[in-house]
């Protein structure tokens, strides 16, 4: 595995929020979500009601940006990525769940306070599966980017 690969499977997991972009019948939309990584898979939750996911729905494929509040250009850092969610259900949704409960403890049920519990009963599980991912360093230079190889 190569130092940048594992730099950037270290930044995804020590980071917190992705901006998931889709694409629908209203045009482009730009959503921020919790998510938790497997590798470079992403489980995020969703109302499937939300803009974004009637989006996924119907298109299935998106880009994400996961990245900090920079205000020096020269320190930003951050990854771009495009694939394919998908809904997960069965095991999956269970192994995905008690991943991101492992990152989030706010969701376990034996601690989630009575609104938490309330919503999770609403939305859905989601994996995000890239199919391409770059890496943004401008301490490299100016729009350094690098794409990294996902396997």
């Amino acid at each position: 595995m190569s130092k940048r690969r594992d730099e950037v499977l270290d930044y995804l997991a020590s980071h917190h929020v992705m901006t998931l972009a889709t694409y629908g019948s209203m045009g482009p939309w730009a959503a921020a979500v919790f998510y938790v990584n497997d590798g470079f898979a992403l489980t995020f939750l969703s109302s499937p009601r939300s803009r974004h996911g009637g989006d996924l729905v119907t298109d299935s494929h998106c880009a994400a940006a996961i990245h900090e509040d920079y205000s020096d250009w020269s320190e930003i850092k951050g990854i771009q990525l495009e694939g394919q969610v998908r809904m997960l259900s069965g095991s999956d949704r269970i192994e995905a769940v008690a991943r991101y409960a492992r990152k989030f403890p706010v969701v376990r049920p034996d601690r989630a306070p009575a609104l938490i519990r309330a919503a999770l009963e609403q939305v859905a599980w989601y994996e995000l599966v890239p199919e391409r991912c770059f890496f943004v360093d401008n301490s490299q230079g100016f729009g350094h980017r690098e794409e990294i190889p996902l396997s």
